[in-house]
């Protein structure tokens, strides 16, 4: 009997935000682990370079989509079910960090001087574009056939920023990252409830501090304040991922699994 934590061959998966470092990386654990994967990212390098290489693999398929434009989210699920695909996962794993918004470069603002369109910007893109998916998924899918939603929220969801950490940085913690993804978890516990009787499950995932290329002061600044004394690899939070995306977390509902290290646990 395969492990149904590792076999992934009876998911079709849809993600979005795939081509970022953990979005990357869930595809192509999911794809060895036996998923049909279907990813989504705005158009662009990253988007290339996931077709690139994955695109000759049957069980890839690929959609361009922005996930904060409402009409391109209304519209999702009825193109991969035009295409054949039946999705029974869903992760809303899009997201924008301080750093993307600022942009490369640019100074990063002190709490009083940060605009209330990027504020907005960052809330459009990380808190109400996963309540789109999750609407549309109510339309289109949720009572249909059994499935899965995994929203990803952050070691920062439910825990207050070191500040200090950012000293000399050029990016610092940005308020309004930590904000939307607190309301994450709370979509997951309203949904949770909201679908329970039509066979849905709805969980949290809040992974802590992932290494991409990060200085190695700022690694050994975030370290301190780890128990693991060291940043996540990507692989660590797919671990994670495949697990509450296979059939082995079917009991599981309305939950949050930490997976940063001892971060949240001190």
């Amino acid at each position: 009997m395969a492990d149904p934590v590792s076999d992934l061959s009876g998911r079709t998966i849809f993600i979005t935000g795939s081509g970022g470092v953990l979005g990357s990386t869930y595809v192509r654990r999911m794809l060895a682990a036996g998923a049909h994967v279907i990813a989504s990212d705005l158009p662009g390098a990253r988007a290339d370079a996931l077709k690139a290489l994955h695109g000759d693999d049957p069980r890839f398929r690929f959609y361009d989509l922005d996930v904060s434009d409402e009409d391109q989210v209304t519209g999702i699920f009825q193109r991969i079910l035009a295409d054949g695909w039946q999705p029974n996962v869903v992760l809303n794993n899009a997201a924008i960090t301080g750093e993307l918004l600022m942009g490369a470069g640019k100074p990063f603002p002190d709490f009083a001087d940060i605009s209330v369109s990027d504020w907005e910007r960052t809330m459009r893109t990380n808190l109400t574009a996963p309540f789109m998916v999750a609407r549309q998924m109510d339309r289109d899918i949720v009572g249909k056939w059994p499935c899965t939603l995994i929203n990803v929220a952050s070691m920062y969801a439910l825990n207050g920023a070191h500040h200090k950490i950012y000293d000399g940085m050029p990016f610092k913690n940005f308020s309004a990252y930590g904000v939307s993804k607190a309301g994450v978890h709370g979509l997951t516990v309203w949904l949770a409830g909201y679908w329970a009787a039509r066979g849905a499950t709805v969980n949290t995932i809040a992974p802590g501090a992932v290494f991409n290329n990060h200085s190695e002061e700022f690694q050994r600044r975030v370290g301190e304040l780890i128990m693991a004394g060291r940043m996540a690899k990507p692989d660590e939070i797919a671990d994670a991922m495949l697990f509450l995306s296979s059939p082995a977390a079917g009991y599981m509902t309305g939950q949050m699994i930490n997976v940063d290290g001892g971060f949240s646990a001190w």
